[in-house]
């Protein structure tokens, strides 16, 4: 896809955070983005705050959808193509986590987790790989290094990036041979709010939301022949002590 210009994005949790990132960045390209969201206020909320951003560059919508249900990543996909004809790229970015030893962890933390981050996934290109084999298109996750790195307090946020990680790379080779490209990016510490965090100066260490975004471009306009399909990133130095 060297030129982005047109092209439709369906962004999953694009309302904050690596997802916001990622769509003002293809809004900057000139793409026709819709973003998702649990809630309709927060979709147009983000909406027109990007809007604002990007002075018109692209078109964005923002729309009330759920991960978690297949049939709202359907309604999605739909609207989308009724919207603007096609669909060339979905980024399954949302996500969440909740972090407590295995003791303390509670069913419906597991639950919570693995129905966002892994089930949503599966619902984002379950939905969508009809119009992405049409548009020979693109399908990227936004996994994380711990979907390779476990840690202490990580079961159930590492079960659901593990298997992120591992979901996609299949994905990958079920669809290369109709000409969709299916990569899965895994960053470290991002500056965002996920977890309760709250982005300052201190954390300029960090990746940026924008960071991310602009490899997602780097990636969508790479060589149809080249495919990175597992992308780690993380921060060029680590924090101060």
């Amino acid at each position: 896809m060297k030129d982005l210009k047109g092209k439709v994005a369906l962004i999953t949790g694009g309302t904050k955070g690596i997802g916001f990132g990622v769509a003002e960045a293809l809004l900057n390209e000139g793409l026709k983005v819709i973003i998702t969201s649990r809630t309709k206020e927060s979709a147009d909320k983000a909406a027109k705050d990007l809007a604002s951003k990007t002075n018109g560059v692209g078109s964005v919508i923002g729309i009330q959808a759920d991960v978690r249900q297949l049939e709202s990543q359907e309604a999605a996909v739909k609207q989308a193509l009724s919207t603007f004809g096609q669909l060339d790229m979905v980024i399954a970015n949302a996500g969440l986590g909740h972090f407590a030893s295995i003791e303390d962890l509670t069913i419906e933390q597991w639950n919570d987790m693995i129905d966002t981050n892994l089930t949503g996934a599966f619902n984002s290109i379950k939905a969508s790989v009809k119009a992405l084999k049409e548009s020979k298109g693109y399908y990227i996750t936004i996994s994380s290094l711990a979907g390779a790195n476990f840690f202490a307090n990580g079961s159930a946020y590492n079960a659901s990036k593990f298997g992120v990680t591992g979901f996609t790379q299949a994905v990958m080779l079920d669809l290369r041979k109709y000409g969709v490209k299916v990569s899965t990016i895994m960053p470290g510490s991002v500056s965002t709010h996920f977890n309760g965090n709250t982005p300052s100066d201190e954390q300029a260490w960090k990746i940026q939301s924008e960071d991310i975004g602009e490899l997602v471009v780097d990636l969508l306009k790479m060589n149809p022949r080249t495919l990175p399909s597992k992308i780690e990133v993380r921060p060029t130095t680590p924090p101060s002590k």
